[in-house]
């Protein structure tokens, strides 16, 4: 498990007074590694059993069209400008709001800082709760392997192979080819991301040019989770739904309690 290594580094920063501070600023995102680490010690799929054609023929029913859902269509209508962007948007994914986060650390937006890092965990949180309330395939398994749910399946590049082929790169198939689970579609946190940095950035007023920059991303990840055959309309509408759920939770009640305040303000002073 890769958190073990990641729970060492932290230690040492923590020992080391000079990086003490920096290791508490990285305490959400440590415990993000950590939980989204230990699922593959007790997956999904032995809580719940795998939603394969439920999910598939829902997609069918309310966002099809000429017999077939989205990520069909795009399988064969596809062209070399979009699956160029479509590369590019998903590798936006967890590097830009990691960005965000840092940048504000440095500048020393210390406050938003904290309840973007915290907002990023809660929502993480909620979404793997729905990875096990309701484990489901994406797209790409129902269109390659039918809807028998068959464990330890390998991750697939699904349309982002276009991309790879195109570049001469390998960048989705290393990144996909160690997916250990490929039945966590719902929520899509794919969808998740860039909104969270996206209204944080609203929230914290940050400049117009970085706000749109970040809200066509986002838009474009959310295309590109559907165009690639990675994830179903209603997983990435799931996935905007979780977002908004975890953070009105944060900000409109968690963060408003008087002592969840003064902890926080605690914290503040302490990274």
């Amino acid at each position: 498990m890769f958190s073990i290594y990641i729970v060492i580094f932290y230690f040492i920063l923590v020992a080391i007074k000079p990086t003490r501070k920096i290791a508490l600023a990285l305490t959400p995102w440590l415990v993000f590694a950590c939980s989204y680490d230990a699922m593959r010690l007790y997956p999904n799929y032995e809580v719940n059993p795998i939603d394969v054609r439920g999910l598939y023929d829902a997609e069918k029913s309310i966002f099809g069209f000429g017999g077939m859902i989205p990520g069909e269509y795009f399988a064969i209508h596809n062209n070399s400008f979009a699956d160029f962007m479509a590369g590019l948007f998903y590798l936006c994914w967890v590097p830009v709001p990691l960005a965000f986060g840092i940048w504000l650390y440095i500048r020393r937006k210390k406050e938003l800082y904290l309840r973007f890092s915290l907002a990023f965990l809660f929502v993480n949180l909620v979404g793997f709760c729905g990875y096990y309330i309701h484990p489901a395939a994406p797209p790409w398994y129902a269109m390659n392997y039918g809807f028998e749910a068959v464990l330890n399946t390998p991750g697939n590049v699904a349309g982002l192979g276009r991309f790879d082929a195109m570049t001469g790169l390998q960048v989705f198939h290393s990144l996909y080819g160690k997916n250990a689970n490929v039945f966590a579609a719902i929520p899509s946190l794919h969808a998740a991301y860039m909104l969270i940095a996206t209204i944080y950035a609203i929230i914290g007023r940050q400049n117009k040019i970085t706000i749109a920059a970040f809200a066509f991303i986002c838009v474009g990840i959310w295309w590109t989770a559907v165009y690639t055959g990675h994830h179903y309309i209603i997983d990435v509408l799931l996935g905007i739904a979780t977002t908004i759920f975890g953070i009105s939770v944060l900000e409109l009640v968690i963060f408003r309690t008087p002592s969840i305040k003064k902890l926080l303000e605690k914290y503040v002073l302490a990274i």
